[in-house]
C-alpha cells in the first residue's frame, strides 16, 4: 500500500494527476495552491490497479512542538480520483484509509481538516477514514433552466431590487488591466476590514494579478462602475460545469445600494454565456444560517450539504495541546488548539 507525496516544486505532475480526475475543481490546481501562504502544499497520491486517489493538503507546523496538522486551501477542495468514488471498489478505499492512517501516524501529523466539495461524492470515501462534519447548507443556482424560470424563484423583494439596479446607468464589464485589479484589491480589502475579517482573509495586489491573470487558472475579474468609480466586483473561477464567486467586494459609499444583488445575476448570465450548469454561490460564515446565507438564499431555493471534514489522528496529544492553549477558545474552531490565533 504505497503512496507518493507531490511537492510543490513538481507542478507538472500534480497537474496532471488534477486534469485526468474526473471531478476536479479549481480549489484542486498546483496554481491555486501556489498561492497559498498559509502552509507547505503538498498533494498526497495513492494508487491501486487502475484507480488513484489524490488529496491535496497543506502542512503546518504546531508551535512549541514537534507535530503537525494538515488542512485545506480557502474553498472546496477534498479528495479527488480518475473513478467516482461509488464506483471504486470497497479494498480500495479501505486501503486508502489505511494507508493515510500510517502516513499520518508517521509523520506526527495530530489532526486534518478540510472542507469537502458539495459536487462531488468524496463523502463515500472519507467516512471511511471518519471525522465527517454537517457544516450546514450550501446554495446554488441550476442555470440549465430558462433565466426566467431562475428568476422567477427569486424573493420578491430580491427581484425588484435587481430590476431597479439594472435601470441605473451602471456598467459592468470584466477587468483585466493592472489598474483595475489594484482598485479591486484597495475595495477588496477595506471590505475586510469594514466586516472585521480574520487576517487570512487579506491579500495584497499580486495575489490578484497571479490569480486572475494566469494562463494556469480560468478566473475572470467582474466589477461594477458608477461612472469612472468601481463600486463592486468579484472573482469568479470556472471548473468543470461550475462557476462560483469566489471573492468579492463592495465599497463602503455603495452598500446600501447592494450592488452585489446585480452582480450575483449578471454572474449566472456569465454562467450560461460560458456553458456552465451551475452557480454556486456557497453558504453563510463558518456553516451558520446568518445574513450572508440569507443574502444567497434569496436567489435560489437549492441547497446542498456543506460537509467538512475534521478528523484527529492521535486524541491524546491532541487533548493536550488544548489544555495548553491560555486564551479563550472558539468551540466552533478547528482544531481547537488554534482557535486562539485564529
Amino acid at each position: 500500500m504505497a503512496h507518493r507525496l507531490i511537492n510543490f516544486q513538481q507542478s507538472e505532475e500534480w497537474t496532471a494527476y488534477v486534469h485526468r480526475s474526473v471531478n476536479y475543481d479549481f480549489y484542486h490546481t498546483w496554481h491555486y495552491h501556489s498561492l497559498e501562504k498559509g502552509g507547505e502544499p503538498f498533494l498526497f497520491v495513492y494508487e491501486e490497479d487502475d484507480v488513484f486517489i489524490a488529496l491535496p493538503l497543506l502542512k503546518r507546523k504546531i508551535t512549541n512542538s514537534n507535530f503537525f496538522d494538515l488542512t485545506s486551501v480557502y474553498g472546496y477542495a477534498g479528495p479527488i480520483s480518475n473513478k467516482e468514488f461509488k464506483s471504486v471498489d470497497t479494498r480500495i478505499l479501505e486501503n486508502f484509509k489505511n494507508c493515510f492512517l500510517d502516513f499520518m501516524s508517521t509523520g506526527k501529523y495530530i489532526c486534518a481538516f478540510s472542507r469537502l466539495n458539495p459536487f462531488a461524492d468524496q463523502k463515500v470515501l472519507m467516512e471511511k477514514i471518519g471525522g465527517i462534519c454537517n457544516n450546514g447548507k450550501t446554495v446554488y443556482i441550476d442555470l440549465s433552466i430558462p433565466i426566467e424560470q431562475q428568476r422567477s424563484c427569486y424573493e420578491k423583494r430580491l427581484g425588484k431590487d435587481i430590476r431597479h439596479l439594472r435601470r441605473i446607468s451602471y456598467s459592468i464589464c470584466e477587468a483585466v488591466s493592472s489598474d483595475e485589479i489594484k482598485m479591486f484589491t484597495d475595495m477588496y480589502n477595506e471590505n475586510m476590514l469594514r466586516l472585521g475579517a480574520e487576517s487570512r482573509y487579506f491579500h495584497d495586489e499580486e495575489y490578484f494579478i497571479k490569480l486572475i491573470k494566469s494562463e494556469d487558472s480560468d478566473c475572470k475579474l467582474v466589477v461594477i462602475y458608477d461612472g469612472e468609480k468601481m463600486i463592486c466586483g468579484a472573482v469568479i473561477t470556472c471548473s468543470g460545469n461550475i462557476i462560483r464567486s469566489h471573492l468579492s467586494a463592495t465599497a463602503t459609499a455603495y452598500v446600501n445600494q447592494s450592488p452585489s444583488k446585480l452582480l450575483t445575476d449578471e454572474i449566472s448570465v456569465i454562467g450560461r454565456k460560458l456553458g456552465k450548469r451551475y452557480f454556486h454561490l456557497g453558504g453563510g460564515v463558518a456553516g451558520h444560517e446568518d445574513s450572508l446565507f440569507k443574502f444567497k438564499a434569496a436567489f435560489s431555493p437549492l441547497f446542498l450539504e456543506d460537509i467538512t471534514w475534521k478528523f484527529v489522528s492521535d486524541m491524546f496529544v491532541y487533548e493536550d495541546l488544548v489544555k495548553s492553549c491560555k486564551d479563550n477558545i472558539n468551540t466552533d474552531y478547528f482544531p481547537l488548539y488554534r482557535s486562539a490565533a485564529s
